[in-house]
């Protein structure tokens, strides 16, 4: 299992005081875009999944936009299975 898988399951457990690092690394191992053009968001985004997930950069972030980024995330692990 590697670190972005471990880091996946940490936060479907517990999803209080991730990093925005932490989640770039998880969406680069799974295929998920990330887009982050100056703001204070980034947005997460696969071609193959409709849904797209907002996060604000702040630290730590809010539990509800790790279970959406989590949610995402298992979609496009589904979609390639």
């Amino acid at each position: 299992m590697n670190t972005a898988t471990k880091l996946l399951e940490a936060m479907r457990r517990n999803p209080l005081n991730w990093r925005i690092e932490q989640l770039q690394a998880v969406a680069c191992r799974h295929g998920v875009s990330i887009r982050c053009e100056g703001g204070s968001h980034h947005v997460f985004s696969n071609p193959v999944v409709p849904d797209i997930v907002s996060v604000p950069a702040h630290r730590p972030i809010k539990p509800v936009y790790v279970r959406q980024f989590v949610a995402l995330v298992d979609k496009v692990k589904e979609s390639q299975a």
